[in-house]
This record gives structure tokens, C-alpha cells and sequence, in this order.
């Protein structure tokens, strides 16, 4: 019975991520005596494809740009 219980839960809080979404957003920079040797700029995203799509229309995102 407690091996249900917890994959219920666990499968609440994967349904809760996907829903709201999580975004992990990091900068690391490694530099000695003044000269930076390492920069990584990254960013994670954790969603559904519909809480993604959201997100990307309601900070324009989705909006095409053509340079001709």
C-alpha cells in the first residue's frame, strides 16, 4: 500500500512541474588572476509543450522576424 501512495505522489509532483513549469537559469565564470578562462551561460527548462507555448507568446517568443 505505501508503494502506491508514494508513486501517487510522485506523480502529482511531476504533473505539478509540467504544469507551472520550472526554469534553472545559471552563470559560471572561471578565471585566474583576471583572465577568464571558462564562461558558461545556460539555461534549463522543465514544462509541457503547453506551458512552454504559454510562456513563449506571453514574452514574444513565438513571433516570426524576417531580415530581408
Amino acid at each position: 500500500m505505501k508503494k502506491d501512495i508514494d508513486s501517487s505522489s510522485l506523480a502529482e509532483v511531476v504533473d505539478r512541474i509540467l504544469e507551472k513549469g520550472i526554469v534553472i537559469d545559471a552563470y559560471v565564470r572561471v578565471s585566474l588572476v583576471g583572465i577568464e578562462l571558462l564562461a558558461v551561460d545556460a539555461r534549463v527548462v522543465i514544462a509541457s509543450v503547453n506551458t512552454w507555448l504559454r510562456y513563449a507568446a506571453a514574452v514574444g517568443l513565438t513571433e516570426m522576424h524576417h531580415d530581408f
